[in-house]
């Protein structure tokens, strides 16, 4: 677990200035237990049940999970370039071995994602205290542009078809292939979405979209031979630019969640529902500065709590205690949540000595 913060009272006759501040190491009403598959949560105030908690499938199961899904993906679409590769050398459709370069990209892509949550796995140390969760967005940047250069040699290709008006041998055997390469995109697709969303990752559900366009680059290359067997050979580069127009519109989709997830966004539901959900803490007064982000597929929350300024040290760090207890139930993917206890604001300003700092060096959370 990482470290938590709770309050601390410092009495000073001088100033009159209490601050408190929480810190803890161990969990007196809370036990946990830890193996490959589940994390419980005990806590004495709910009868002693257990709960599982969103670190789990965010961290311990998600990496796993993800892991095995590039895994799967890269053996799995290495198997599909390698056949389509082979008919298409044999057959001569341009078309083919363009999905089959299509395909060989997204190879690329799952190794990078591969990679990723190699390095994510490793631990948090004094230079990168957050981890190394980071690198599954800089896979992410990778995989769009492998995207977009898939887009660009689609373009390309389809062009030199339709000005060159070579006609490829082999149909039967290249429209096999092609639906190899539908069949094998999709059911690739599908796995990866799913995982990808089960386990908070943009960066696998974007190589999951990626497959599918590979999919509908395969689906493509399967019209233009359909196309070219019924005595219509310009059908063929037709088709391959109609797809460039469809993977343009699905990088852009895909590029906007990636950027996103690197500039910290969260879904705008999110800090509201903290709020709300902290607010109904009895002991809780007010509910300040709350902010929230992904880093990787774990949500990190830092927020403030007031409380009744007259209350002992216990009774305010098990207010604070029950709040992170509640919002682990409450926020999907959550593995770290920071929570200081001020004194209520009704009982003096408590933080005058800091606010030239604090006001330059922060800028207000407003709505967007």
């Amino acid at each position: 677990m990482s470290e938590q913060h709770a309050a601390a009272d410092h009495d000073h006759d001088e100033h009159d200035h209490n601050h408190e501040h929480e810190h803890h190491d161990e969990h007196d009403e809370h036990e946990h237990q830890h193996d490959d598959h589940d994390h419980e949560h005990e806590h004495g105030g709910h009868g002693g049940h257990g709960h599982e908690h969103g670190k789990v499938d965010a961290d311990l199961y998600g990496n796993k999970a993800g892991l095995r899904a590039v895994q799967i993906s890269t053996a799995g679409m290495l198997l599909v370039s390698i056949i389509q590769f082979a008919i298409a050398l044999f057959g001569g459709s341009a078309g083919l071995f363009a999905d089959a370069l299509h395909n060989l990209g997204d190879v690329f892509t799952t190794v990078a994602l591969w990679i990723a949550f190699v390095i994510s796995n490793r631990a948090a140390n004094h230079r990168y205290t957050y981890g190394y969760y980071r690198s599954e967005d800089l896979a992410g940047i990778f995989i769009v542009l492998v995207i977009i250069a898939s887009a660009v040699a689609g373009a390309v290709e389809s062009i030199q078809k339709l000005t060159s008006g070579s006609v490829p041998t082999q149909l039967y055997l290249s429209m096999a292939a092609a639906l190899v390469g539908v069949a094998g995109n999709e059911l690739l697709a599908q796995y990866k979405i799913s995982v990808g969303k089960r386990i908070n990752s943009v960066p696998l559900i974007a190589d999951g979209q990626h497959s599918r366009i590979d999919g509908l680059t395969s689906l493509a290359a399967f019209i233009g031979l359909v196309g070219v067997r019924l005595g219509f050979p310009i059908a063929d580069p037709i088709a391959g630019i109609v797809i460039t127009v469809v993977i343009v519109t699905v990088v852009f989709s895909t590029s906007r969640s990636v950027l996103q997830r690197l500039l910290d966004a969260v879904d705008p539901r999110v800090v509201p529902s903290i709020i709300n959900m902290a607010k109904e803490v009895p002991g809780v007064e007010e509910v300040t500065d709350v902010r929230a982000r992904w880093i990787g597929h774990t949500m990190h929350v830092v927020m403030n709590i007031e409380v009744d300024a007259e209350l002992t040290l216990a009774k305010a760090h098990a207010i604070a205690e029950e709040v992170r207890h509640r919002l682990f139930h409450s926020v999907k993917g959550l593995s770290e949540a920071t929570i200081h206890t001020d004194p209520s604001s009704a009982s003096g300003d408590h933080h005058s000595a800091l606010a030239h700092h604090i006001q330059e060096a922060q800028r207000p959370v407003v709505r967007r």
